[in-house]
């Protein structure tokens, strides 16, 4: 526990996890100031009256007077008011180092480009098949600082490259980068390394991490350690084992559950799941329990997510794909019967996506691009490839060709940020189409 009182607190951001922030010093005595770059952020309403605010850019005098700076992840470090800040001796944190000086119970803590909300909800769930009280949230659901409840005996969280920036006080009982892949580019100008390191946070004062053994990037950065346990499709301590057309997941060279009996489907789905059961077994979550769990979770909204289904045709929304990694992952082993009709668009957060070309190849594939980088992502395959400047445009093209055996995939591999309010909103957008058009 910190004390906080008599400190000049400045929270940039507003939203939750603003009001969250707000809520949580409130509570402690302490009335902070807040700023937000927008003229009028959400949760602009719900501010208490005696709460300083000011809107549409940062007000650099707070933030130099300030004691204390609790930033959105949003807010990159590197913004030159910060920056300034942090060189005049003020500490910045964020919303996940708050919650770590105060947490109680044990956190088993999930980072990764790709598959994290999967994990981080099936550790959830398997804890709640337990009968245990778990608090799960993060950069998924809900703000960490409003799961400081005593009555929790775990907690789950996803989190963020841009949560780790500012989180050091984060000591987990369990903890994975499920893989790393090119990501916010925009936003790590020195590359891949640089957004590396901020996950590899993660690991820190960690008593078990848990690492892909098909990712080298995923390794503390000395290499494999005793506190590391391993997934993998073919290898490490929780692997996936394949003999006369049937796969299952193994731990240590034990059969544990035939991927038969779960409902979640790929090979990305079933490695999710090697990694779930790996920090379930850390944190000594009941293994009946765990297996129970991974047997009856139907996957998240968005992610691989049959929207529509009719006359042979599958429709199937992707959106929370927003990047190459989770587009790769979502096209490798796909199995289509006829021909497969590929959404891809949006903002690319300067990515390169040359790798998503070898999953192009084929007379069973089309391309269909839209959005702020459609003519980049077109490139890819510029023989099969159709632009359009919205998504719906290039739905309404697709379904006159749409015949028995065939997918609609959107798996865009950008941001929703140029034409959509978030991912949610594209993917709603799209089961709204493919109804209509299907």
């Amino acid at each position: 526990m910190v004390d906080y009182q008599g400190k000049k607190v400045v929270i940039i951001g507003l939203g939750l996890t603003g009001l969250s922030c707000v809520d949580f010093f409130m509570a402690r005595g302490v009335t902070p100031r807040v700023m937000d770059t927008r003229i009028s952020p959400s949760g602009l309403d719900k501010l208490a009256t005696s709460v300083e605010c000011h809107v549409g850019s940062l007000n650099e005098e707070w933030l130099l007077d300030a004691d204390l700076i609790v930033a959105s992840p949003g807010m990159a470090l590197a913004n030159p008011a910060l920056s300034a800040a942090a060189e005049a001796g003020v500490e910045i944190v964020g919303d996940v180092e708050l919650f770590c000086r105060e947490a109680q119970a044990p956190i088993v803590a999930i980072t990764g480009s790709n598959g994290k909300s999967t994990v981080t909800t099936l550790v959830g769930e398997m804890a709640k098949a337990a009968g245990w009280q778990v608090g799960v949230g993060g950069n998924i659901g809900l703000p960490v600082l409003t799961l400081l409840k005593p009555e929790y005996q775990l907690y789950v969280l996803e989190l963020s490259s841009f949560q780790l920036e500012t989180t050091s006080s984060l000591c987990a009982a369990a903890a994975t980068i499920l893989n790393v892949t090119e990501d916010h580019m925009d936003r790590y100008p020195f590359g891949l390394q640089q957004y590396r390191a901020a996950k590899l946070r993660i690991y820190e004062n960690a008593d078990v991490c848990v690492v892909n053994a098909d990712d080298a990037l995923t390794m503390p950065v000395r290499g494999a350690d005793k506190r590391c346990i391993s997934f993998g499709a073919d290898v490490g301590d929780y692997h996936l084992n394949r003999q006369q057309g049937e796969i299952w997941l193994r731990v240590r060279g034990e059969k544990v559950l035939n991927t038969k009996e779960m409902q979640l489907t790929g090979q990305h789905n079933y490695t999710n799941a090697l990694a779930a059961l790996a920090l379930a077994d850390a944190v000594n979550i009941p293994r009946a329990s765990s297996l129970k769990a991974l047997t009856t979770f139907g996957g998240l909204a968005h992610r691989f997510q049959l929207a529509h289904q009719h006359n042979g045709v599958r429709w199937i929304n992707d959106s929370k794909a927003t990047n190459v990694g989770s587009t790769e992952a979502a096209l490798k082993g796909l199995q289509v019967q006829g021909t497969l009709h590929l959404l891809l668009g949006g903002d690319g957060k300067s990515a390169d996506f040359s790798s998503l070309a070898s999953y192009l190849q084929g007379d069973k594939v089309g391309v269909y691009c839209f959005g702020r980088d459609g003519a980049e992502l077109a490139q890819l395959r510029p023989d099969v490839s159709s632009l359009f400047e919205t998504m719906e445009q290039a739905m309404r093209d697709i379904s006159p060709r749409l015949q028995s055996g065939d997918m609609v995939l959107l798996s865009p591999a950008c941001a929703s940020l140029d034409q959509f309010k978030n991912f949610e909103q594209r993917g709603d957008e799209f089961t709204r189409l493919a109804k209509e058009l299907g």
